[in-house]
């Protein structure tokens, strides 16, 4: 089984995500750019949804098992380099130019839960799972891009709420501040997903377009703001 693969369901296109946890190391980052360009690229999807096989777990971000012995190495060009290629996933999920759908099968933590935010629309399976930014207590700051994604699909009395306390939300409680569209129980998730997904049948084109209005203050972060903090190589993470 590859580690990122995807089907075609008349005009949509799911990616499923099987590698576990699905953390953000090199090859899984990789993997799904590789799978994305694919799918942007060889088919005529409008619609993108993306899960995860492991029905316990979207994804819990960063993979410190790898990162943090890069940085102890004091590897600073690898460690800069998965930076650069973490915020390529978020560009990319942003700016796909398709309607994107996250199918959240279970935990997303910390950059799980911030890439999610870079989907157009989330469903969140409501029996088991929380949404959680647990960055304060591990003393790692959020990157300029990283917050303009939140304050895109987070309220920001929430957002500043869950930055702060790193408080553990259910679906249900996403569902109530509108940071999903919906709560589902896992056996329907995907029936859910591929729903919603149906009614998005819009041409490429006018969604890049919109894309590339709305968002020019987030690629801006990620393609401006955030590059000091990278190459300065002073990465609070231990």
């Amino acid at each position: 089984m590859a580690m990122v693969e995807y089907t075609l369901d008349e005009n949509i296109a799911i990616i499923t995500m099987n590698n576990g946890e699905n953390r953000f190391n090199p090859d899984f980052l990789a993997a799904f750019l590789d799978v994305l360009d694919e799918v942007e690229k060889k088919t005529d999807a409008r619609t993108l949804v993306v899960t995860s096989s492991d029905k316990k777990i979207f994804s819990n971000g960063i993979d410190l098992d790898w990162l943090v012995p890069v940085i102890k190495k004091e590897d600073i060009t690898a460690a800069k380099d998965f930076f650069y290629l973490m915020n390529e996933l978020f560009r990319k999920t942003l700016m796909c130019p398709m309607l994107t759908v996250a199918a959240i099968s279970g935990h997303a933590f910390a950059g799980g839960a911030i890439w999610s935010c870079a989907f157009d629309f989330r469903l969140m399976r409501s029996d088991r799972g929380f949404f959680c930014f647990p960055e304060v207590d591990l003393g790692i700051p959020f990157l300029p891009g990283m917050l303009a994604l939140l304050k895109k699909a987070i309220p920001m009395y929430k957002m500043e709420e869950m930055t702060y306390t790193g408080s553990r939300l259910t679906a249900q409680e996403c569902e109530k501040h509108h940071i999903i569209t919906k709560a589902c129980h896992i056996d329907d998730l995907m029936n859910e997903a591929l729903g919603f997904a149906k009614q998005m049948n819009k041409k490429r084109e006018i969604v890049n377009e919109f894309k590339a209005r709305l968002y020019r203050d987030i690629l801006h972060a990620i393609d401006v703001e955030d590059k000091p903090y990278i190459e300065s190589g002073k990465f609070n993470i231990s």
